[in-house]
């Protein structure tokens, strides 16, 4: 680059009383538009689908424009440089490269960290810092600064660790952390829209994938940062302890929920019972699942309870549910006539089955009357019983009143004989 770093301003307030600058802001000008065409080319040719070629063609429709103006402008610098200065360009060059950088970065928070609440105060801070870079460099102090950093150091051992290297290491690892994840969430959304595929074994090969792109990014930012990958070792065996002695519930969590997506005998829409908790699986994840009742309420239940208990699935093979409705009669009642009315109750609800129909028994001969049970079958066990229970009881005893079929209750008669009080119950 011809020039100094600290004297691009210089040189360019210079070339503004020269008519080179008309040069160069010629090829500036033949660098944008030769950059908005290619760029608009270049997306013309690239196919429009879901999943990951959408994310890839969502950031190069940040990046063309800038891509393929930088390029231009650098072949142009470098034809003109031979005949002109070309200082305007030299501070046009680390501009477009910071204006892709930052698109870039940007649109991979906003892929990776969607529905985070930091990200708005994460964009302006990239935004700052990488402008801020250009400025430092504009102005000349950004090698000063480096050696400033890099004055600051102490040994640790042979190990020499100064703020510059921290500093470096940091950026390292939050770089490729950040590309990690934004692959991750990409390759993540593609096997989640795989239909072909099982849901629990897609949700169990995108947290494979997440966990070993997570592996893969800390073995290379390690050495990027300067830390001995072997440092692993000491960390798998305090890991190792700290299983031992305090995450055993953690890894049983974790192991459990891998068992329990592979065996599939839990999905996601499926409806359970766990300790006495029912409800509709919302969200099935590795470490615990998410049991979603009828009364908006959402229990978080550990992996672990569901592999180590009883659990009730009442969609495992089947979604139709059988529901026992018991009336009482008394004895002087009409029992088919009964029997026909609890029937047809039930057949005039639309959430009641006709296939299999429901069906009316007499159970048994009891103290006060005569007990009965209507037997319903449901295909929707997650919209809950207790509505469709009230709307049939409610026309039994509309249907009942009109025929006057009597509903028993306990009755007390209180009689004195000779004089003596005595009680009996009817």
């Amino acid at each position: 680059m011809p020039g100094a770093p600290h004297n691009l301003l210089a040189n360019f307030l210079f070339d503004l009383e020269q008519t080179t600058i008309l040069w160069q802001i010629a090829v500036l000008v033949l660098g944008l538009a030769f950059g908005g065409l290619a760029s608009r080319l270049m997306l013309g040719t690239l196919p429009s689908s879901k999943g990951m070629s959408n994310v890839g063609r969502g950031g190069m429709a940040r990046v063309a424009f800038p891509l393929m103006t930088l390029l231009a402008v650098l072949i142009g610098r470098a034809i003109l440089k031979n005949w002109h200065s070309v200082n305007l360009l030299n501070i046009v060059v680390p501009l477009l490269f910071a204006l892709m950088l930052i698109r870039l970065l940007v649109y991979a928070l906003r892929q990776t960290f969607a529905t985070s609440r930091w990200l708005h105060g994460s964009e302006r801070f990239i935004v700052l810092a990488i402008w801020a870079g250009f400025a430092l460099h504009l102005t000349g102090l950004l090698p000063e600064l480096l050696e400033a950093m890099d004055y600051l150091s102490f040994n640790i051992g042979k190990q020499r660790i100064s703020l510059l290297i921290v500093l470096s290491g940091i950026v390292s690892i939050l770089a490729t952390m950040l590309v990690v994840m934004w692959i991750g969430q990409t390759l993540e959304r593609k096997v989640m829209i795989t239909e072909h595929l099982d849901m629990n074994l897609r949700v169990v090969l995108s947290k494979l994938i997440r966990a070993a792109l997570v592996v893969l990014g800390v073995l290379i930012a390690l050495p990027l940062a300067g830390i001995d990958i072997t440092v692993l070792s000491i960390f798998g065996g305090a890991l190792g302890v700290g299983i031992g002695f305090g995450l055993q519930k953690i890894a049983s969590n974790y192991i459990s929920g891998f068992i329990i997506l592979l065996d599939r005998s839990i999905h996601p829409g499926d409806v359970l019972t766990v300790d006495g908790r029912f409800g509709k699986v919302a969200q099935l994840t590795t470490r615990y699942l998410v049991l979603q009742g009828n009364d908006g309420t959402e229990a978080i239940i550990p992996n672990e309870t569901l592999v180590s208990s009883t659990v009730i699935n009442h969609s495992y093979t089947n979604r139709q549910v059988r529901i026992g409705i018991a009336v009482q009669v008394g004895y002087q009642s009409d029992l088919q006539r009964a029997m026909e009315i609890m029937k047809q109750a039930a057949m005039n609800r639309p959430r009641v089955l006709h296939d299999p129909e429901p069906k009316t028994y007499l159970k048994s001969f009891g103290d006060n009357g005569i007990d009965l049970e209507l037997g319903i079958w449901i295909s929707d066990p997650e919209a809950g019983e207790l509505g469709l229970r009230s709307e049939i009881n409610l026309e039994i005893w509309r249907k009942f009143q009109e025929a006057g079929i009597e509903i028993p209750f306990p009755q007390r008669e209180v009689r004195i004989v000779g004089g003596q009080y005595s009680e009996t119950r009817a």
